[in-house]
């Protein structure tokens, strides 16, 4: 059994767990709600938000995944560590990436890094050990995996062919792909990432971090959710997270120093090299990007 945690937020029970599958969507089920009535208790499938009582946090696995390099996929590990930090659940990171280990370069962070590599090969068989080290945490575990552009199609199939996602899931964990789409250059090749996690995993959530960095992304005029392929795939997408363009001059610089240092929001604003506006706007994006997990409900 995983951990209770408390909650006060309403409960509305369902008949059965297919209503409540049917009336809301998938994201927003990703806890086994148990109220408690007289001496026992009663299970339901709910919505966190009218959840009342008592809620099972279950084993978590978020993977970033994007085959394109520079789009900011440690940026996003990076990210999800903290608000894993500010909600006091001590989440651990993996690097599978054999060129770029950014993630694990992060000091605040303590991220394990997975070594891969058998001469100057990937050998998939390392990706063992990060299923072995999952399956046997504790039950209540949260692992963030970031994975480079040069571990993309090594880890996807790695993936694919061996059934891990659902093997995980029959394991009791939650797994969630997070993947980046971008403007700019990079628009086509980060949609074309987006597809490949559609086609090749139609079972799992995937939350969709739109990086407007190098621009909007946007496709004959139309955002991403007028896209097809937001819409062919709306009930796949567990959220979408913006990191809005932002003013390259002020906020795009302080960002660019906080990562180029790998330094988390709350060391940056504590660091004396940033002055009193530059640690204002970094609490500002931070609260920004914070209060979007937090609506995602992980």
């Amino acid at each position: 059994m995983g951990k209770w945690k408390k909650t006060n937020s309403r409960i509305t029970p369902r008949n059965t767990q297919e209503k409540a599958f049917r009336k809301y969507p998938a994201r927003n089920l990703h806890r086994f709600v148990t109220a408690r009535e007289g001496d026992g208790f009663s299970s339901h499938i709910l919505p966190i938000r009218e959840a009342k009582v008592w809620i099972l946090r279950m084993k978590q696995v978020h993977i970033i995944l994007q085959g394109k390099g520079g789009v900011g996929k440690s940026f996003v590990a990076s990210l999800l560590k903290q608000h894993f930090s500010d909600r006091s659940i001590p989440a651990r990171g993996v690097d599978t990436d054999p060129v770029n280990a950014t993630f694990a370069s992060y000091k605040a962070f303590d991220v394990e890094r997975l070594e891969i590599m058998q001469g100057d090969n990937i050998d998939p068989r390392a990706f063992d050990n990060l299923i072995e080290w999952i399956v046997t945490s504790d039950e209540d575990s949260v692992f963030i995996v970031d994975n480079g552009a040069a571990t993309f199609v090594p880890l996807c199939a790695y993936l694919f062919e061996n059934s891990v996602v659902s093997f995980l899931q029959e394991q009791g964990c939650q797994v969630i792909l997070h993947t980046l789409l971008t403007g700019g250059q990079a628009l086509d090749d980060t949609t074309n990432g987006i597809v490949s996690l559609f086609e090749h995993f139609p079972n799992v959530p995937v939350c969709i971090w739109i990086n407007e960095f190098f621009g909007t992304p946007e496709k004959n005029g139309k955002s991403f959710e007028q896209l097809s392929l937001y819409k062919n795939n709306a009930d796949r997408i567990h959220g979408l997270v913006r990191l809005p363009e932002l003013r390259k001059e002020t906020f795009g610089q302080d960002i660019k120093q906080m990562m180029e240092n790998k330094l988390t929001f709350d060391e940056a604003v504590e660091r004396p090299d940033f002055n009193i506006m530059a640690k204002q706007r970094l609490k500002m994006t931070w609260r920004d990007i914070n209060n979007q997990l937090t609506n995602l409900q992980f």
